[in-house]
């Protein structure tokens, strides 16, 4: 079946009924409707039903029409019949209905092949029936659909209103499209890179692998199509987020259940909300932002289904993981932006997405960031400062207080977010006293990496809460500081001096406070194996403790 050219009306928007569905009608179905040409011709929509026998009936029609006529004025050349089912297309026929009987006694041959060849839907009435009948009847379900359609407008564009003038984030608006349309629904920018996205787990690894490379290939031949020329795969819907003449991105649905306000119009409603915010935002990229919190903090938290569809869903983000080094970074000491994070680890060839954490143990800000740069490209320490400068680029004056703690270098994702969780455990212990950018590294702290690799298990987790249980009670019940006490005493084993500078207490309150946390303990803070087993013990909390 060869595709027509005609004007297609949208297949969705405008509540009309498709051909197929028109032949269900009772007042159709009493003519004994037979399916001459159908296939997806009877999924084209129809605006409105014609009467006319004339063989001029091409130059009346505006596109959308189903004709209803017996074929008493068509021509009777088998040439001019092809000719005249061909001008039919091309003036946007949706549907040919020849009614036997009165003119023809069967379709001519030269008629079905024509319909077949253009793609045209056409049926054949066996038994006669009044066309006032047939077209009140076709005429009354078209203006049901589209009142009932335009309802369903009006209530989605109230809601997708409330939800621009709430200032909604951009992947709650992406999540209440999904659930309006029942179906996967994607945000992406300028550069194919997947910003938020409401898709079942069990989908994401067969949706987002080689995103990129789809994404593209959609937009090309959804161009393709709206121009006639072609269809899109998998019958994507793609949307524009743009307004004032600036497009942001594009807002792309899976195929899912019809809308009674037409799925485009839906969309479109979501790209107008999401529009609104970004106008709302002014410079400041809250779809950045927002996205990649919500990404990363969904990986830390472990809400997908699987480690291959969870890569495919990083990549598509932007962020390399096959073939890259990674490494988990968190930076303290000053705000990072996630689009400065990447700017900078573009700066190295890399790629890198960024996220606050939402860890109460962070008194000062701390940012997330997982961190992919090219097989080619080492991250040693002269690296890593140049990263920190230009993270605080146009900031210098917070440099000095900054610190990198930087993961174990990592291959593949599993291994990518051990690398992050142990850069946050890193994070949370003291930094040494030195002017910034400081650089820490997990492989200099052994015993912290084995702490974040058994983080789970039972064994450890009881030891921590035997060991400290006195210390922890008190603490909790005298909003005290005796464990802060400890670190100090553990980050600096042998100097008892620096310990108290550390905890910020003056050496005579210190050492009430080491005597108190000698007693409740019932331990000799001086045994080697007493510290080792403490130092443990605290660590582990430190890593399970939000």
């Amino acid at each position: 079946m060869n595709q027509t050219n005609r004007p297609a009306l949208d297949p969705a928007d405008d509540g009309l009924p498709t051909v197929r569905e028109i032949l269900t009608i009772p007042a159709v179905a009493q003519g004994l409707p037979e399916v001459l040409s159908g296939g997806d011709a009877l999924d084209a929509h129809v605006r409105w039903a014609h009467v006319s026998d004339s063989a001029g009936v091409a130059r009346l029609l505006n596109g959308g029409e189903l004709l209803l006529t017996t074929g008493s004025g068509w021509p009777t050349d088998p040439a001019e019949l092809t000719s005249f089912i061909a001008g039919l297309v091309d003036a946007g026929l949706a549907g040919l209905v020849l009614e036997l009987g009165v003119h023809y006694r069967y379709v001519p041959a030269v008629v079905e092949s024509a319909a077949r060849e253009h793609g045209l839907a056409l049926v054949a009435l066996h038994r006669e029936v009044k066309f006032v009948a047939l077209t009140e009847a076709v005429h009354g379900r078209i203006i049901s659909e589209q009142t009932a359609a335009l309802r369903a407008r009006d209530e989605v564009r109230e809601r997708f209103t409330a939800l621009a003038l709430r200032g909604s984030p951009p992947d709650f608006i992406v999540e209440q499209l999904a659930q309006t349309l029942g179906a996967a629904v994607v945000l992406e920018n300028l550069a194919h890179e997947v910003v938020a996205a409401e898709v079942p787990l069990a989908a994401e690894g067969e949706l987002f692998t080689g995103w990129e490379v789809r994404s593209r290939r959609a937009h090309r031949q959804h161009e393709q199509q709206r121009r006639g020329l072609g269809v899109a795969p998998d019958e994507w819907l793609i949307v524009p987020v743009e307004a004032r003449g600036i497009r942001w991105g594009h807002l792309i649905a899976l195929p899912g259940p019809a809308h009674p306000a037409g799925r485009t119009s839906v969309l479109e409603q979501g790209a107008i909300a999401l529009a609104l915010g970004r106008l709302a935002d002014g410079a400041v990229d809250e779809w950045v932002r927002l996205g990649r919190q919500r990404l990363v903090d969904g990986l830390l938290d472990g809400r997908f289904a699987g480690l291959a569809a969870a890569s495919s869903r990083v990549e598509a983000a932007g962020l390399p993981i096959d073939g890259a080094r990674l490494f988990g970074v968190v930076v303290t000491g000053a705000p990072v932006a996630p689009e400065a994070a990447d700017a900078a680890a573009r700066g190295l060839g890399g790629r890198a997405i960024a996220g606050g954490i939402r860890d109460g143990a962070f008194a000062v800000p701390a940012t997330l960031m997982l961190l992919s740069l090219p097989a080619s490209r080492a991250f040693d320490d002269a690296t890593a400062r140049r990263f920190a400068r230009a993270l605080v680029a146009v900031d210098s004056a917070v440099l000095d207080r900054i610190v990198l703690s930087v993961g174990s270098e990592a291959d593949g994702l599993n291994a990518l977010l051990g690398s992050a969780q142990e850069a946050i455990d890193l994070a949370r212990g003291p930094a040494r006293a030195t002017r910034g950018p400081v650089v820490q590294r997990s492989d200099d702290r052994p015993l912290m990496r084995l702490v974040t690799s058994l983080r789970d298990d039972h064994r450890l987790l009881e030891h921590g809460e035997r060991m400290l249980e006195p210390l922890i009670d008190y603490d909790l019940a005298r909003r005290g500081d005796l464990l802060d006490v400890l670190g100090a005493v553990l980050a600096h084993p042998g100097n008892r001096t620096a310990a108290a500078s550390a905890s910020h207490l003056s050496r005579s309150v210190f050492y009430q406070r080491l005597g108190l946390i000698g007693d409740l303990l019932g331990t000799d803070l001086d045994d080697g194996e007493t510290l080792t087993a403490l130092h443990l013990a605290l660590l582990v909390r430190r890593s399970v403790v939000r």
